[in-house]
């Protein structure tokens, strides 16, 4: 059956798996103190020219956002996030669960729209100390929906973030196909976000993100909340390996633009054959409206993800990653075309 559920369903790519076998039989200090994320953290550091930030790995994207938040914001204090957010909708309440308060707005194909910052600070600010003062917002960079967002998009968030005195966190769990879409770099992120990720497991990775600090604010304790949230990994060169294996020579940024190249085509094929987007994608997730017979025809061929059900039809998604294959493609191609026949 063909693979196109997610883009964390395989090992890793070739690089990372020989660093693990290179470094498997040394030793090394424990709870990320080793030369290995040294190593790592100066190689992710090299993208990052123009500013000092601090670069921490945690294991996954959930303890990631919930680790920052907890360590960014006071206890009386909420984050904005889109709708669609990943911290709004699939972390099983993580953030509210560290006291945190989500206040959800309005998604624009996945994307936040400062007005709406703006609109709920306002809000906020009519009842002060009798509501959580909203302190950060949430954006995830790509979206949800595989759109990205424009410089001059972050920019605008930005602006309004100094203005009311926010912080922006980016949520990169796919920053690497987002960024293999757009004329901006990690440098750029760390003059426009206070705190962003760089998402390793959905990259090549087997496993973990970099958190990347740049608002020198938010560095002081950052490690006490990783250990007190269960986010400091005793073997903290396995997550070392990871990220000297996507940075050391770019393997992170190849991958990437491998896995958009290959979805976008995915995506022009399906136009062609006059299936309907549920909604543009720019990056390595695609989404597309099947009738319940098409659903039928290729879930008995495909492994994919249902992303919503409605009355007449399913939206599915599609993801590609480091380990599709040109063939894998074509042979989805084979399948969609006698499905697009399909009709109930």
């Amino acid at each position: 059956m063909l693979f196109f559920r997610n883009d964390y369903g395989q090992g890793c790519i070739p690089e990372i798996m020989e660093y693990m076998n290179t470094t498997n039989g040394h030793s090394f200090t424990g709870y990320g103190m080793d030369e290995i994320c040294q190593r790592a953290k100066e190689a992710i550091k090299k993208h990052i020219p123009d500013y000092d930030v601090d670069v921490h790995f945690i294991v996954g994207g959930t303890i990631t956002n919930q680790t920052i938040i907890k360590a960014c914001l006071k206890p009386f204090e909420a984050v904005i996030s889109c709708d669609t957010g990943h911290i709004a909708t699939h972390e099983t309440g993580a953030i509210e669960a560290t006291g945190h308060k989500v206040i959800p707005v309005n998604n624009y194909a996945g994307k936040i729209n400062p007005s709406d910052i703006r609109k709920v600070f306002d809000t906020h600010m009519l009842s002060y100390e009798h509501m959580v003062y909203p302190k950060m917002v949430y954006i995830s960079n790509a979206t949800e929906y595989g759109t990205v967002y424009t410089f001059e998009e972050l920019k605008e968030i930005r602006a309004v973030c100094d203005e009311l005195g926010l912080y922006l966190m980016m949520d990169g769990a796919r920053l690497g196909v987002a960024l293999s879409t757009v004329d901006y770099t990690l440098n750029d992120l760390a003059n426009l976000c206070d705190v962003f990720y760089i998402g390793g497991t959905k990259n090549g990775a087997l496993l973990g993100e970099a958190v990347v600090i740049s608002n020198p604010e938010l560095k002081p304790y950052f490690r006490f909340v990783m250990k007190q949230n269960g986010a400091m990994l005793a073997k903290g060169w396995l997550l070392g390996i990871q990220f000297l294996g996507l940075f050391e020579h770019d393997a992170f940024f190849d991958y990437a633009k491998h896995s958009v190249a290959l979805a976008q085509k995915i995506q022009s094929r399906l136009q062609d054959l006059g299936y309907a987007l549920f909604m543009k994608s720019d990056t390595n997730q695609i989404f597309v409206n099947v009738t319940k017979e098409q659903y039928q025809f290729l879930s008995e061929n495909i492994d994919f993800e249902i992303w919503e059900k409605c009355d007449d039809h399913y939206v599915i998604r599609f993801v590609t990653s480091f380990h599709t294959t040109e063939d894998e493609v074509n042979a989805l191609f084979t399948y969609l075309s006698e499905a697009s026949v399909k009709k109930e």
